[in-house]
């Protein structure tokens, strides 16, 4: 196993790491985005007044590169338009109220045929799910899976949680370990691996314990990864593991791998074994609530409903963040849903607010990138609208993992410059 450069060991919060996953109380009304993936928005299928069983499609495109909606309640649909999004826009969403039941679609029921399934059926029924990137990143995984110019001989299933407070993706691991197996062999089917890995961190022994004894008797290797922060990051989980560099603005396919996350094979596996889409995802509420756990949430519920699971607030609630300190958003208000990328929502009583300084060039900023960048140099080209230079130093290989920023002395929002050059960068590659 190989170690990436840099990296930062930040103390690893993990106070829900024991608490089993319950389920949360059915809502009452959910509120849920039509744009929950990398992609084309989705139009409603659905209008007002409409009623909805679970798991029945509500938002559909006629792009490819783009995730079905489905229904996570039962009810009627009340109102379609735009509501706020966590990732701070506002997005057109179906708000359905629940009847009090747990109503499901006739479409939603076992599925008996899977080994003779051929690799187009699984890829159609995947995308019927409207399974995406679970770990948080969004992007569809039908797309993501139909591999055609290229050999995949590796798939990883990503384990190794490596964020700061969250502890959904273990608790998944512990509890619902065979699925996730199924599903890691139902993609090793669809993109023709000949290997199949899981790696995790080895700050979760039981996790890797459980596993081993699940695939003793088949062809999956379980490999416990150095407990280092973005060890979970695609391209540096590849590097740990196989050794293989992707190359710069380059994917995983360019080395023959495909990565997904533990989350993504759960769902992969609910939707080829039990017919069952998105409807529902693995959340951890933590920080300053009275109750921190991990929760089975349905797809729109409101942040300030799930905060409620945790009998409120323990403290004078300063910010609120869904995800973990190091790459989470912060939100501007409770009263926004839980998506397909929601992976835990950490609430902060405390913030540490310090003046920007000038740069020192300790060049702590270069130690702690992983991707072996100058996220000062970057920055700095980003702040003063220098898009071409930011973009001569690599901008668009930073994945904005927060390292530099934690450790920066100057306090310099160093990711939030880099973000912004980004986005400048792409805008005029997309004009090209």
């Amino acid at each position: 196993m190989k170690a990436f450069s840099g990296g930062i060991k930040p103390k690893h919060s993990k106070l829900t790491e024991k608490k089993e996953v319950k389920a949360a109380k059915l809502p009452k009304r959910v509120v849920i985005p039509l744009l929950q993936h990398t992609g084309a928005v989705c139009k409603p299928l659905v209008n007002v007044n409409d009623h909805v069983a679970v798991g029945q499609k509500i938002g559909d495109s006629e792009e490819d590169m783009s995730a079905l909606i489905h229904a996570s309640i039962s009810g009627v649909v009340k109102e379609i338009k735009e509501m706020p999004h966590p990732l701070g826009t506002k997005v057109n969403s179906v708000i359905i109220e629940s009847d009090g039941k747990i109503e499901w679609h006739e479409s939603v029921k076992a599925r008996d045929n899977v080994d003779s399934l051929s690799k187009e059926e699984l890829l159609k029924i995947i995308k019927e799910a409207g399974i995406v990137g679970l770990g948080g990143a969004g992007f569809p995984t039908h797309v993501k899976l139909n591999v055609k110019d290229k050999k995949i001989d590796t798939l990883i299933i990503n384990g190794a949680e490596c964020e700061p407070y969250l502890t959904a993706d273990h608790r998944l691991m512990l509890e619902q370990t065979e699925k996730i197996v199924k599903g890691l062999e139902i993609i090793k089917k669809v993109v023709g691996a000949e290997k199949a890995i899981i790696g995790v961190e080895d700050n979760k022994k039981d996790a890797i314990a459980l596993l081993y004894e699940k695939v003793k008797d088949k062809n999956i290797e379980i490999v416990s990864l150095k407990t280092r922060y973005p060890q979970g990051a695609e391209k540096l989980l590849i590097y740990s593991i196989l050794g293989r560099k992707v190359p710069a603005r380059g994917l995983p396919l360019d080395v023959n791998v495909v990565v997904n996350n533990v989350g993504t094979a759960k769902a992969v596996h609910d939707a080829v074994y039990e017919n069952k889409p998105v409807i529902e995802r693995i959340v951890t509420v933590t920080g300053a609530v009275k109750d921190p756990g991990n929760f089975t949430v349905r797809i729109g519920v409101l942040f300030k409903d799930l905060i409620e699971e945790c009998n409120g607030y323990s403290g004078d609630t300063k910010k609120i963040i869904m995800g973990g300190p190091m790459m989470g958003i912060a939100q501007e208000t409770a009263n926004v849903p839980v998506v397909k990328g929601t992976t835990g929502l950490l609430v902060l009583d405390k913030i540490d607010i310090e003046a920007k300084e000038p740069c020192i060039k300790c060049a702590r900023c270069v130690d702690a990138c992983p991707m072996l960048l100058i996220p000062a140099f970057i920055a700095k080209f980003s702040g003063k609208e220098l898009y071409e230079q930011a973009d001569s130093f690599n901008a668009l290989d930073c994945f904005e993992c927060g390292c530099c920023a934690y450790v920066c002395p100057s306090k310099i929002p160093l990711v939030e410059l880099i973000k912004k050059g980004k986005m400048e960068i792409m805008k005029k590659l997309k004009k090209k």
